[in-house]
């Protein structure tokens, strides 16, 4: 057995951001280094940020990918660092012809193995997913050459992401050339609970390619998906060595023992191929360095315990917010206080991403608002210490039905639209140019069964840069209410959330006396319905069939179908689901299909 040290660098990109993302993990490479690793492995295209959609289709985004990665080999020689052995995730391209009337050289999502100030070898992504939120084949070129790198005498092999939800492939590649570890690099994006399938999948290819594995993933929020860390290091046998933490940048360093190399010795140093297996793959075999002796103190195995299944929705939702912004050089953001669930949830999470001082809340009551949708409020901006004021909107009412006049429905969405128009026009002024100092967004506040049934009105409730509840439905929102409160308590802090905005019926207040159960179904009910119909595309008949009531389901599901326009007009949030409106989900607008 050999005494191999790995880190892995579970780090943060953002997409595009090449040279800034290059000086993020040039650090944790000195990190590496300074903890006595030999090789280090980055996530999935963390030179790039994942996923870049069609900046892939920009040549000279592959071409800046392409040469900061061998600019990066030279500068970890230069530094001191060159005897590193680093697999960079990185965008690169191929002679190869990918899609007719595409222009060569095709992209190709790769890892680069750098040493000594050299790229030595590469391996290209050789699965490549056309599901749920990715669309890899339309950016990307297979690769079908299974990489075998000879580090500290281990061979390891490498493998990208999907290549290891597929049973074939590198998976059985890494079996029949009997490499002592298995590299994987992964830019997996956040699931409630994909923690567990995950885990139990890398402990299951572990076993089957029967070799250590180690599984670094990407963190940080893209637009839509956040990325949840969890990096992992797993035996031959499948058990678990070592874990990194959830939703934050961790170098996780272990010492592995592992198989020497049987193949290859340093008086042969060149690359070799070899002839395809089973596995319908070409082997590249690469000598690097020959075995060492242990280290004098080996690094103990670290295992960070998992989030409880709320703690983990809530770190993804507070991740995906704070990076939308940060990223995006947003400083500030904006929020329509009704002193209803939903907005106190988005302004807690807000404060927990951002800072209360970067929060700023506006009441506005009309004719019709109660007194506690107030006192809520006000209560919320008081324990958590956000920006509050209050903007009555009575006059404006006024003076719009002096120039229309309205009823019914209408005339309640102009209260919503004038609330959405003075929201837009607060954080206008945070572009700079206003007294709020830098630039800001709105946050939609609107969550997932409200948008699945369109019960969300149209550049009212609806407007924003932002809509952190997007994909949380509304059962969801109050187990979060209430979460959140109790890990105040547990911290001895004052829960952020009034108890009355958990407690009372919901209500858009728009008319006297209003309540959501006058348009919906108990949302205990509506949300089974809509999880059945958009999270498993069952039939009418199929949730029928579950012990629902066939005509409130045919209801519900014109509901939703008829919604689809508005949802084109949301603002994005975050993905927490396994099938989230926008990126999971497409549907025609214009849609003729009627189940029933």
């Amino acid at each position: 057995m050999t005494n191999l040290r790995v880190a892995l660098a579970q780090t943060n990109s953002t997409v595009g951001a090449i040279d800034a993302n290059a000086e993020a993990l040039f650090e944790q490479c000195r990190r590496a280094h300074d903890a006595g690793a030999h090789l280090v492995l980055t996530p999935e295209l963390a030179l790039t940020g994942y996923p870049m959609e069609d900046l892939a289709l920009r040549q000279s985004f592959v071409a800046r990918s392409a040469q900061v990665c061998a600019e990066f080999a030279g500068r970890l020689a230069e530094a001191g660092l060159g005897e590193l052995v680093v697999a960079l995730g990185h965008l690169d391209s191929t002679d190869a012809v990918h899609a007719p009337g595409r222009r060569t050289p095709a992209p190709q999502n790769k890892v680069a193995v750098l040493h000594r100030g050299r790229v030595v070898a590469s391996y290209a992504k050789h699965h490549l997913p056309d599901y749920g939120v990715f669309d890899e084949s339309r950016y990307f070129h297979p690769g079908n050459e299974f990489l075998v790198v000879t580090v500290r005498g281990v061979d390891v092999g490498f493998a990208i992401c999907e290549d290891l939800w597929r049973h074939d492939g590198p998976v059985v590649a890494a079996r029949e050339t009997g490499v002592g570890l298995l590299a994987v690099l992964n830019a997996s994006p956040y699931e409630a609970k994909k923690d567990d399938t995950r885990g139990e999948l890398v402990g299951r290819r572990a076993s089957e390619a029967g070799c250590a594995l180690a599984y670094v993933n990407l963190v940080g929020g893209q637009d839509e998906l956040v990325f949840d860390g969890d990096s992992m290091i797993n035996s031959p046998s499948g058990e678990l060595l070592a874990r990194g933490p959830q939703f934050v940048e961790e170098l996780l360093v272990a010492d592995l023992d592992l198989p020497a190399s049987r193949l290859r010795s340093a008086d042969d140093s060149g690359p070799r191929a070899e002839s395809r297996g089973t596995s319908g793959m070409a082997i590249v075999r690469h000598h690097l360095t020959d075995a060492g002796p242990p280290p004098a103190t080996p690094v103990p195995a670290v295992q960070y315990p998992p989030l409880d299944d709320l703690a983990e929705v809530w770190s993804a939702l507070t991740l995906g917010l704070r990076d939308y912004c940060r990223k995006s050089g947003i400083a500030d953001v904006w929020i329509g206080l009704s002193g209803g669930i939903d907005s106190t949830l988005v302004a807690a999470l807000a404060c927990d991403a951002l800072g209360p001082e970067h929060v700023h809340g506006v009441s506005n009551p009309s004719a019709w608002s109660t007194e506690h949708s107030r006192s809520d409020a006000a209560a919320l901006a008081e324990a958590t210490g956000l920006d509050y004021s209050t903007i009555p909107i009575a006059p404006l009412v006024d003076a719009f039905h002096q120039a229309v006049e309205l009823d019914g429905l209408a005339a309640e969405n102009v209260q919503a639209r004038i609330r959405g128009v003075l929201w837009m026009a607060l954080s206008n002024q945070g572009d700079g140019s206003g007294r709020y100092g830098g630039p800001s967004i709105v946050l939609a506040c609107s969550n997932k069964s409200e948008l699945a049934v369109g019960y969300t009105t149209m550049y009212g409730d609806s407007v924003g840069g932002f809509a952190p509840l997007k994909d949380v439905p509304k059962t969801l929102v109050w187990e979060l209410a209430r979460w959140r409160n109790a890990e105040a308590v547990r911290r001895s802090e004052t829960p952020p959330i009034p108890e009355n905005a958990i407690s009372k019926p919901p209500s858009a207040e728009l008319r006297p006396g209003q309540q959501d159960t006058d348009s919906l179904p108990p949302y205990e009910v509506l949300d089974p319905i809509i999880d059945h119909y958009v999270e498993s595309d069952l039939s009418l008949d199929e949730i029928v069939a579950e012990g629902f009531d066939r005509e409130l389901v045919l209801r519900i599901t014109r509901m939703v179908d008829r919604a689809e326009y508005k949802r084109r007009q949301f603002p994005p949030g975050t993905k927490i689901s396994f099938r989230a409106f926008g990126r999971d989900r497409r549907l025609p607008i214009v849609n003729g299909w009627r189940d029933s």
